[in-house]
């Protein structure tokens, strides 16, 4: 008689203190059509099942038979399971929930980078292994990155600064994503460098590249340069405007021409 009632309270423990066995990391993914889940019941090898969820947001379980969970964290997904479970049919069941692919976690990035288009996020992903995903940053991006998220129905914009994530390893701003963030890198600005410099050339600039800075870029000035008779063309209102003996410190803006003359002496 003792004995049952011991066993009598332990079963009644683990009904107290049960709680569904979610994978580690994973309790917060939010599941949705096409996510494929593993779910095992604890004792019960005949029910371990790999199920994908279909596009109405359910998946087909042995004894229940189909079950809605789209939109529910995997957490939410495993005590579901549990209580659906546990009526009528196996007492405090103990269920745990594993992605085993994620395919309803979708971000798409376009711009500069070597392939744009739509992802699948195979789990957790930032923006620097979304850029990877995309082959990477194209010689023409800019040093700026905007991500559109929707959040509670509105467009949130969040502005990365690409050159101090890259270059100098800023990783606050290697930032996660979530499914449905749109990405854009867009084309730097470029200034032409012509004329008496080393390389002649197209250059990437920031809004606070200067001329001297521009000829830096170009491999600097040849020993014909006229340093004195540097000059940017630059359009206006669609109309071209010539600037003539353009300080150094004269900050040029995308589209600039800087043309270094020869010197007659």
């Amino acid at each position: 008689m003792k004995h049952a009632l011991l066993s009598a309270l332990a079963v009644m423990l683990l009904g107290i203190c049960f709680i569904p066995a979610v994978a580690a990391g994973e309790a917060d993914y939010h599941v949705g059509e096409g996510d494929v889940l593993k779910v095992t019941v604890y004792d019960h090898p005949d029910l371990t099942t790999t199920v994908r969820i279909a596009g109405g947001g359910s998946i087909i379980f042995p004894l229940i038979g189909e079950l809605s969970i789209d939109g529910l964290s995997v957490s939410e997904v495993s005590e579901k399971l549990s209580a659906a479970l546990a009526d009528g049919y196996i007492v405090n069941p103990q269920v745990s929930v594993f992605v085993q692919e994620f395919r309803s976690r979708k971000v798409v990035i376009m711009g500069q980078v070597d392939k744009p288009g739509l992802y699948e996020m195979s789990g957790p992903t930032t923006l620097l292994e979304l850029i990877s995903k995309a082959g990477g940053l194209s010689r023409d991006a800019g040093d700026r990155a905007t991500v559109h998220r929707k959040v509670d129905g509105r467009e949130q914009i969040i502005r990365i600064d690409l050159k101090r994530l890259l270059e100098e390893g800023d990783s606050s701003l290697d930032i996660p994503l979530v499914t449905g963030d749109n990405v854009f890198v867009p084309k730097a600005g470029m200034v032409y460098v012509t004329g008496e410099v080393d390389n002649p050339d197209s250059y990437k600039i920031d809004d606070n590249t200067t001329v001297i800075m521009a000829v830096t870029k170009a491999g600097g000035f040849t020993n014909l340069a006229s340093k004195g008779r540097v000059k940017v063309i630059r359009k206006v209102d669609g109309k071209e405007q010539i600037f003539e003996k353009v300080p150094m410190n004269m900050v040029v803006k995308p589209d600039d021409v800087v043309v270094v003359p020869e010197s007659f002496f």
